[in-house]
């Protein structure tokens, strides 16, 4: 594996929250663990990977979880526990912003190609919500306009590490299977419990059983803040979107209902009903009946 030219990125103030998935493989043997095992690999020398992870990309609160050089090619990993139909378009981001930094002392308007490393985009999803084992996600499933062959494509591949999925790739990288243990064990314990005491809970436990034990005990304040301010985050993005289903379900009944009842004073109107035998016959206020029979005629459908 080639090494590569150091490319160091701009200074920028830590304007967001770290997370345990980050935290974690920052560390470039366990990164390198992590790289075997998702490439089949078996590299043992962990300075052969260039870690260029943007800590503040195109707007001040964006950033990745890790990106590093390994050789000719760029990886770009991302840790999830929402499902996100936005991180493809993230990644795009992510990726204009390295090749911008890589590429800087370039001559990009010269004759000869500018060569860059080839890039690869993951996500390893945690999530509660259900999904597939391996799922690839494409960029132009966002597009307005769907085409056959898109112009700009970009492709990344979610890999569900939830307790049954993908345990191969867990068992050639224990440091991930560790990871996803104590993140479930959070997880349930802060449905019997306060966060603060569910967190402290999974903490001790994996000590003592050996997960991440070392981890848990040289970072142990930083990783509790850590893990309570990332459930704490999943749980409002959960919350938000139930709610907006029930808002959206509401809505629903109320114009289904409307929609009934539009159906109904039509029916009425054919067979030659009066307003108040209408509103006497459905049980409704006149005053709605002629809202109604406005809404019919804007629609052009009142007889």
């Amino acid at each position: 594996m080639a090494d590569t030219t150091y490319h160091e990125q701009p200074a920028a103030r830590r304007t967001f929250k770290d997370s345990i998935f980050r935290m974690l493989f920052s560390d470039k043997e366990k990164l390198l663990t992590l790289y075997n095992a998702v490439n089949g690999t078996n590299y043992q020398d962990p300075g052969l990977l260039e870690v260029n992870t943007l800590k503040n990309a195109i707007y001040m609160a964006v950033h990745n979880d890790i990106s590093f050089l390994a050789g000719d090619s760029l990886s770009l990993y991302e840790h999830q526990s929402t499902c996100s139909g936005n991180l493809t378009l993230r990644f795009l981001f992510y990726v204009s912003d390295l090749f911008s930094s890589l590429t800087r002392d370039s001559n990009l308007y010269g004759r000869k190609g500018v060569r860059l490393p080839a890039p690869r985009f993951l996500i390893f999803y945690n999530g509660e919500e259900e999904t597939e084992e391996r799922k690839v996600l494409r960029l132009s499933e966002l597009y307005a306009v769907q085409e056959d062959q898109p112009a700009l494509e970009l492709e990344d591949v979610l890999l569900n590490i939830n307790p049954g999925y993908n345990e191969k790739l867990k068992q050639d990288c224990p440091i991930l299977g560790e990871y996803v243990t104590y993140t479930t064990k959070v997880r349930q314990y802060a449905k019997e419990m306060e966060l603060t005491q569910a967190v402290e809970r999974a903490m001790e436990e994996c000590i003592r059983e050996g997960i991440l034990a070392d981890f848990l005990q040289k970072n142990r304040s930083e990783a509790k803040k850590v893990s309570i301010y990332e459930y704490d985050a999943e749980r409002h993005i959960r919350m938000e979107w139930e709610e907006a289903m029930e808002e959206g379900m509401e809505k629903g009944i109320v114009l289904g209902q409307q929609e009934m009842l539009m159906k109904q004073v039509q029916k009425k109107l054919q067979k030659g009903y009066t307003l108040p035998e209408i509103a006497d016959a459905l049980e409704t206020e006149e005053a709605e009946i002629q809202k109604i029979m406005k809404a019919m005629e804007e629609e052009n459908v009142l007889v």
